[in-house]
């Protein structure tokens, strides 16, 4: 039986920023993971505030060079790639001169959100989507890690699903507590509409706050996780409400049986509804 395909989605991990429950998972998860035996790919911004030195980025140029669209605009997507070898596993980044240069992640030095986390945040989604796509590596579970990946469920139900890659693709979506002061751009909505979305599709985006977007992400998702033990009540009522596979805080020591159990769970499910 080939292995199972797990692409993590990383809104940050370390060692590239500091320590902290999201970026500490999605570090430890995918090579935790990978040594239970499954195959993965790890994606996460080329923030400004990487030091490529330091941590060996290099470009590669095969999978650089295209153009993705952002509010009627081009941006051209640089790819860049590297190890933690440690881990034994390498880490591509999703790169672009105008969204990424910077020398901070996602909030300036005041902690207020950058003006345009939601056009960084588009490209950032798509720019996975597109790389997969070059990669030609077909994920049997696409894991997404926190708001800054939120949208990555959307583009693969409603973009691109009729990519053959894609076509299988089961979403796990993790919700976290963690958000950044400041507001989320009012036209998120009318520039995901310049994307050929449906107003159904994205209505809960009229009104966009953190809690829109992580809404957005799980409502797409086939599967969710409660990612720390942080995540308000109302939101996790809300997401058992959806009636979807749902992981509660597997804690922060000792989670890989059950994130790895999860994605069992997942991929069963959908081969039972084949069968049926």
């Amino acid at each position: 039986m080939d292995k199972s395909k797990i692409l993590y989605v990383n809104q940050a991990m370390m060692p590239y920023l500091e320590e902290g429950e999201l970026t500490s998972v999605c570090r430890k998860l995918p090579q935790q993971i990978q040594e239970a035996g499954k195959e993965i790919r790890n994606f996460m911004p080329r923030y400004g505030c990487i030091n490529e030195r330091r941590h060996q980025l290099h470009e590669v140029i095969r999978l650089s060079g295209m153009n993705l669209v952002v509010n009627d605009h081009d941006h051209p997507l640089i790819i860049k790639v590297a190890s933690i070898p440690q881990a034994k596993m390498q880490v591509y980044f999703i790169d672009n001169e105008e969204f990424f240069k910077r020398k901070s992640a996602l909030c300036d030095d005041d902690n207020k959100a950058h003006a345009d986390n939601d056009e960084r945040m588009i490209f950032y989604c798509k720019g996975v989507a597109e790389t997969v796509k070059k990669l030609g590596w077909a994920p049997d579970v696409v894991h997404c890690h926190g708001w800054f990946a939120s949208l990555l469920p959307l583009y693969i139900k409603k973009v691109y699903h009729n990519e053959p890659l894609f076509h299988d693709s089961k979403i796990v979506f993790s919700i976290y507590s963690s958000v950044e002061d400041g507001d989320i751009d009012k036209k998120i909505y009318d520039k995901l509409l310049s994307d050929n979305f449906e107003d159904k599709e994205i209505d809960i985006l009229k009104k966009p706050d953190y809690d829109a977007i992580y809404k957005m992400g799980a409502t797409m998702a086939d599967g969710i996780v409660i990612g720390d033990e942080h995540v308000s009540p109302e939101m996790i009522e809300w997401a058992k409400g959806l009636g979807k596979p749902i992981l509660d805080y597997p804690g922060r020591d000792d989670y890989v049986d059950a994130y790895n159990n999860f994605y069992d769970e997942i991929l069963e499910l959908d081969a039972e509804l084949a069968e049926n």
